[in-house]
């Protein structure tokens, strides 16, 4: 998502890869790793020469702030890169078709490279999200559909004609090619405060000094990348195992679908209709979703449509399964009203958790708080409802300590539960301990999750 930055200095020129932080890491965990990873040293002048040549409609003028960044691409991370080679199958062709029909430059289609690695569920941490990277108000007001359900901003190809939209709109108002990615990444009115500072200038390298520091480098970034992705041949970078997309078919429903119901009745992978529908955030599709379009494996089709009224019945039957998951999924907004609270003098989230009636855990995650601290006068937003409360967790606060580890040596981790709760249910048991058994780098744990615990 979290996540997730890498903070870079090259060149003297700092930049902040808040998403390109959070998808390297991610996509580090697969990369290819060849035996034999030479690294050619070419010169500026050789890489100037070529970077020429690609005859860009985008003319960003190569310098040494593009350079910095083409060997961070070509060098210093080429594991990002081939990451990237790796899933340009599954985008890049669909990123160009859009394109094509705003017509809009093609070398655009690796712009999401830089926004998103790739990755259509990434989260920045502004809350920017999918492959374009789309604020809320920005995506609502592109007519992306954003609820608890469903957020399209994480549709491969919604989201992509939206960010065509959203870019020539941009284009119109700058007229610059350059201007209009630092607007893209950066809001348009900063860009126009970063032009009336400079003395009402219009050209990217003249206001450059004016712009945020992440925009000041966005521009160079997105040619070193462009560059990286054309040049990959000539620098050595390549993939044994590209990835494909899956070829699909798509069904409208009207119903309520729970994705884990259907894919069980109907024989199909869970893991790929998740793949294949990422805008589904939470798993299940809702009534008021209607004419939905479920991407589903071409290769499922014909099976579907013999068995579809079973299996929509079945997914529809999944809702109480749904909606009880759903209930304690952490920082879940499922069914609840949201009530405003201002901190007062003495108050402590657990405290306000309990007068609420609301899990800490949820509480902090509503309130993006990672630790304990808050001030006189802020504001917390709770959401909560008579039914959604487990009382479960205020009970097992009060159960016998120190019991004698049972024989199994496991303990099934509940919702709320600690490694501070369970070191001391158990006689001789610490977190230290817990943490040593079971491989834990972090304190966080998963209801259903079965710990060692001797």
């Amino acid at each position: 998502m979290n996540i997730r930055a890498i903070v870079i200095l090259l060149c003297t020129v700092s930049f902040s890869f808040a998403t390109l932080a959070q998808s390297t890491k991610e996509a580090s965990r697969e990369t290819v790793k060849p035996t034999y990873d030479y690294a050619p040293d070419f010169s500026y002048d050789e890489i100037k020469k070529r970077y020429d040549k690609l005859g860009l409609e985008i003319d960003i003028a190569f310098n040494d702030r593009v350079m910095a960044f083409v060997n961070y691409f070509t060098i210093r991370n080429r594991d990002y890169s081939r990451e990237m080679i790796k899933r340009e199958a599954l985008y890049i062709p669909l990123f160009e078709k859009y394109l094509k029909k705003y017509d809009l430059p093609d070398e655009l289609k690796y712009l999401p490279i830089i926004e998103a690695g790739l990755n259509p569920k990434a989260v920045s941490g502004p809350k920017a999200v999918g492959l374009w990277q789309f604020m809320r108000p920005t995506g609502k007001e592109q007519g992306l559909k954003i609820d608890w359900y469903i957020d399209e901003r994480m549709d491969p190809e919604k989201s992509t004609e939206a960010a065509c939209k959203y870019i020539k709109w941009l284009y119109g108002v700058f007229k610059d090619w350059k201007m209009t990615l630092a607007a893209y990444n950066s809001g348009i009115g900063n860009v126009k405060r970063a032009i009336r500072r400079s003395g009402n200038k219009n050209d990217f390298w003249k206001v450059y000094r004016y712009l945020p520091r992440e925009t000041r480098s966005y521009v160079p970034q997105f040619a070193a990348i462009t560059y990286a992705m054309e040049y990959a041949d000539e620098h050595n970078i390549f993939v044994t195992d590209p990835i494909y997309p899956v070829e699909y078919d798509i069904i409208k429903t009207n119903q309520f679908v729970y994705l884990k119901a259907f894919a069980e009745e109907s024989g199909m992978d869970l893991e790929t209709l998740k793949q294949l529908n990422p805008a589904v955030k939470k798993g299940a599709i809702p009534a008021h979703a209607k004419n939905f379009e479920l991407r589903i494996p071409r290769s499922e089709t014909e099976n579907y449509k013999l068995n579809q009224t079973q299996v929509l019945a079945k997914a529809e039957a999944g809702k109480k399964e749904f909606e009880k998951m759903a209930k304690n999924m952490p920082g879940s907004t499922f069914g609840r009203e949201k009530v405003v609270y201002r901190v007062r003098s003495g108050d402590v989230l657990g405290t306000i958790a309990r007068r609420h009636k609301v899990r800490l855990t949820d509480l902090k995650a509503w309130n993006n708080i990672r630790g304990t601290m808050i001030r006189v006068g802020q504001r917390l937003n709770i959401w909560t409802g008579p039914d959604f409360y487990d009382n479960t967790v205020s009970t097992r606060r009060q159960i016998v300590k120190n019991q004698p580890i049972p024989s199994s040596k496991l303990h099934v981790v509940q919702s709320g539960d600690t490694l501070w709760d369970i070191s001391r249910m158990y006689k001789g048991l610490t977190i230290e301990r817990i943490k040593q058994l079971n491989g834990l780098k972090t304190n966080s744990l998963k209801p259903g999750m079965k710990l060692k615990i001797g």
